[in-house]
């Protein structure tokens, strides 16, 4: 599940990958996308790959200070709610840049103040931190489902 890669890096790159696509998504046409079993729009693909990154930031934070995770009550890309299906604009562009980047930030600032030790750290049946930010690519999936426009 992991390779050789900088953890911090892979989820600063998720990151750069998702606003890359969101660029373009000013040209939506306001048409949900359809992808397996679920329906994706620009800011339902922002929304979960904001919401899979503070999560898991949450998780790791939890671990890193000793105390319990709080499990999560997302509802996940199984509903779509009536702001995920608003036209995407300059500012929403905007506004998921700064959340993006700095949620990118901390998680650089986080897994860089770990050393291999903890970053490796297993948690009886957790992922290792390091394992985490590998996982976090498959968010680019959310992206994906909107694409380059």
């Amino acid at each position: 599940m992991t390779e050789q890669r900088d953890p911090a890096g892979v989820v600063t790159t998720l990151v750069e990958q998702v606003l890359d696509r969101a660029a373009t998504w000013t040209a939506w046409d306001g048409v949900p996308r359809p992808i397996d079993d679920r329906i994706y729009t620009p800011h339902k693909a922002i929304r979960r790959v904001a919401d899979h990154l503070v999560d898991h930031l949450a998780e790791i934070e939890a671990r890193v200070a000793g105390v319990p995770t709080i499990p999560d009550h997302w509802h996940a890309s199984a509903s779509t709610t009536p702001a995920d299906l608003a036209p995407f604009t300059a500012e929403d562009l905007d506004e998921a840049r700064s959340r993006l980047t700095r949620l990118a930030q901390i998680y650089a600032v986080r897994l860089g103040a770990l050393g291999p030790a903890q970053l490796d750290r297993r948690d009886r049946d957790a992922w290792t931190p390091r394992e985490i930010a590998f996982h976090l690519e498959d968010s680019l999936y959310y992206a994906d489902a909107i694409g380059f426009l």
